[in-house]
């Protein structure tokens, strides 16, 4: 099965995330095995503010850009192509926001 990320995007700060989007986010894993997928890996990031930028030689506090939504946490799952990581994905809660789907590389495996 191929690895893809699900890159969450939000506008709502998490702590102000309803009980019931983060109930949604606690049970996304067997709502996805249902579609016989696999979260191997679910992370939620620290605020905005927390994030250093590095720029070549250059090292600044906070996000580099300003955007309305910011990038929330990122799901790692397993599909079979990805029109099923899609199917994955639209399960993804989000209150504010929306999700992007990119395939990752295996770098362990060597190309043809």
């Amino acid at each position: 099965m191929a690895q893809y990320a699900v890159l969450i995007y939000e506008r709502v700060p998490p702590e102000d995330l309803p009980k019931e989007i983060m109930d949604r986010h606690i049970g996304l894993p067997e709502r996805i095995g249902e579609l016989g997928g696999k979260v191997t890996a679910g992370l939620a990031l620290q605020p905005n503010e927390t994030a250093t930028a590095i720029r070549g030689d250059l090292v600044t506090d906070g996000p580099f850009v300003e955007t309305k939504e910011v990038l929330a946490g990122v799901y790692l799952l397993e599909a079979r192509d990805l029109d099923h990581a899609l199917a994955c994905a639209k399960l993804t809660p989000v209150v504010e926001g929306g999700v992007e789907v990119r395939p990752l590389i295996d770098f362990q495996v060597v190309p043809d």
